[in-house]
């Protein structure tokens, strides 16, 4: 927090650090470094008054503003390790991901406020922490003037803040010091909590800000995700304030209370550089260029794009409608495992070529390779092959939290001697680096990723339901859907009952994004002879490439392909219907 406060409370007090773009339109909030400073230090005083010491563990289920980026400064602050948890998670993942870490407190607010649509924060940590012992303490603050049910527990986080005292020395911590978890989803369907440290995390996020997005200092920084995702941490939170900029937190949606907000927010406070998804863009450009030409957007000058592979068209109207063709397109890839990005178009030589929808250029000490499926490295131009980092970089995550041996196989084992990304990437003929996807049993939902498992697991729950499989399919605005395949243990005339049930497990386990989009019931799925599912199928069956199904010969039953294909053909005949 010294880096991201103090500094710049010493030689410019008053500039802006947050501009809270709150979800009732045109009702921003500006905030100095000092009065951030101000809210950070009561805030860390009273998590000390309350017992939270250094290397603790506290939960923030809190939706975006300047309280809750002072929950995370305040922490850092007092050398306890945050985990903020996406306030659209449920009780249960809460409850996992508080388990998992052993939070000794979560911060809250009573409610959030999204799209209008007001959200049950408090409600949702009540019936978290009913199950989870190591909770001492929820803190309390207020979003909206409405009640909430306060127990012994609850203590009302602003009344304590004001009887706090606004100075806190903060903790001397070493480099490698735990700064914050954050948990993702793997390939089995437990969360993972990943862990970064102090010095080569805020370096690193601060770098990449700096570099990539060419940040001079006067910028307005307009990043529009939330701090539950790593993308709010490293570019909301860490790696503007280190590097003194004004950073915009974005409360609402892009179509709330219109699909022209972001463009709106854009000319009100005189965004510089705007960070988004592309799910967000397909979702607008479906609403026609009206909504942004009706702002004046010539404050932009660079545009970026994280989360997925942005498709080409996505690409195009970012690039040509919002942007007017003026604005450098930044396309980033990068991980949670990363902690910031590491291959984009920018920095480059001044006035580079940039390829649509491909992320081109690795950043400084980013060495990439392509691995073939030997394990051996793959050279030249104009090749594809699992992308892999040969050597450590300062933003790259230490561990699993409470479980190293999952980090090592799941990043290192793949191929001894470099870090493994998960994604297949190809290498074009001039040597740039194109994404193209997960290479395993991931898929990612508006930019959100999600194993496939989580969600098999999630299902399997349901007492009618013995076995599931779930794949994922291009979707045209959500960039990947989930697709389930169900087998019920009776023939039952209840099917309709029992995927609505299926469905609402689903919500009330992990969320609502993570809902398949399509329930299909089958008698059973294809799979090898000693039991293991091949989604590798199913993936065919829902891209219609069922007239290359590859060898079949390791199924325990080859006439299942058929079975499954009718089914589907049926299903697609009704929906369309």
């Amino acid at each position: 927090t010294v880096n991201c406060l103090d500094q710049h409370v010493e030689k410019s007090p008053d500039r802006v650090a947050v501009i809270w773009e709150r979800d009732e339109p045109g009702t921003a909030v500006h905030v100095t470094y000092r009065e951030l400073l101000d809210l950070t230090c009561r805030l860390a005083n009273t998590l000390k008054k309350y017992g939270i010491q250094k290397g603790d563990r506290v939960a923030i289920y809190m939706s975006v503003s300047p309280l809750s980026v002072a929950a995370m400064l305040a922490c850092a602050r007092i050398g306890a390790v945050h985990t903020v948890v996406f306030a659209g998670f449920s009780a249960e993942s809460l409850a996992g991901r508080i388990m998992d870490s052993g939070c000794k407190a979560v911060i809250t607010y009573n409610q959030g406020v999204r799209g209008g649509r007001i959200i049950e924060l408090k409600t949702t940590v009540d019936e978290a922490v009913k199950n989870c012992p190591s909770i001492k303490h929820v803190f309390v603050a207020q979003r909206t003037d409405n009640k909430v049910q306060m127990g012994d527990r609850d203590i009302p986080l602003e009344e304590e803040m004001t009887k706090a005292a606004s100075v806190c020395t903060p903790e001397s911590m070493d480099s490698e010091d735990m700064l914050f978890m954050l948990y993702t989803s793997g390939s089995t369907g437990k969360p993972k909590g990943i862990v970064h440290t102090q010095a080569g995390y805020l370096l690193y996020a601060a770098l990449t800000h700096k570099y990539v997005f060419d940040y001079q200092q006067g910028d307005v920084f307009g990043c529009v995700a939330d701090i539950g995702w790593i993308t709010g941490h490293s570019y909301v939170v860490y790696g503007p304030l280190c590097n003194g900029a004004t950073s915009v937190l974005f409360e609402s949606t892009p179509v709330y209370p219109d699909p022209g907000r972001y463009w709106e927010v854009v000319q009100r406070l005189k965004i510089n550089q705007f960070y988004g998804a592309p799910t967000a863009i397909r979702l607008l450009l479906n609403y026609g260029e009206e909504w942004v030409k009706k702002y004046d957007r010539s404050s932009l000058k660079i545009l970026g794009s994280v989360g997925e592979p942005i498709n080409n068209e996505a690409w195009q109207w970012f690039y040509q409608v919002v942007g007017e063709g003026r604005c450098t397109l930044v396309d980033t890839w990068w991980q949670t495992e990363t902690g910031g990005i590491c291959i984009a178009p920018r920095p480059s030589e001044q006035k580079a070529e940039i390829v649509p929808a491909m992320a081109m250029r690795p950043f400084f000490g980013i060495v990439p390779v392509l691995m073939d499926e030997n394990g051996k490295v793959i050279e030249g131009n104009d090749v594809s092959g699992a992308l892999c980092i040969a050597q450590p970089w300062p933003g790259m995550a230490r561990t699993i939290y409470g479980d190293h041996q999952r980090f090592t196989d799941a990043y290192f084992k793949a191929y001894p001697g470099y870090y493994f990304t998960g994604d297949g990437a190809y290498r074009t003929k001039k040597g740039y680096y194109q994404i193209t996807g997960r290479m395993d049993d991931i898929i990612n939902i508006s930019g959100h990723r999600l194993g496939t498992a989580e969600i098999e697991d999630a299902m399997a729950d349901h007492p009618e339901v013995p076995e599931t499989a779930v794949v994922g399919y291009p979707h045209k605005i959500k960039g990947e859907g989930a697709f389930a395949f169900v087998v019920l243990k009776e023939q039952t005339a209840h099917v309709d009952r029992i995927k609505e049930e299926l469905k609402t497990i689903v919500a009330s386990k992990i969320a609502k994004y993570a809902v398949p989009d399509h329930i299909l019931v089958v008698k059973r799925l294809p799979k090898t002879r000693s039991g293991k599912i091949m989604r590798r199928l199913l993936r065919k069956v829902v891209t219609e490439q069922s007239s290359n199904m590859g060898d079949v010969t390791t199924l325990d039953d080859p006439s299942v392909v058929k079975e499954i294909l009718d089914a589907y053909q049926k299903y697609k005949a009704k929906s369309s219907s």
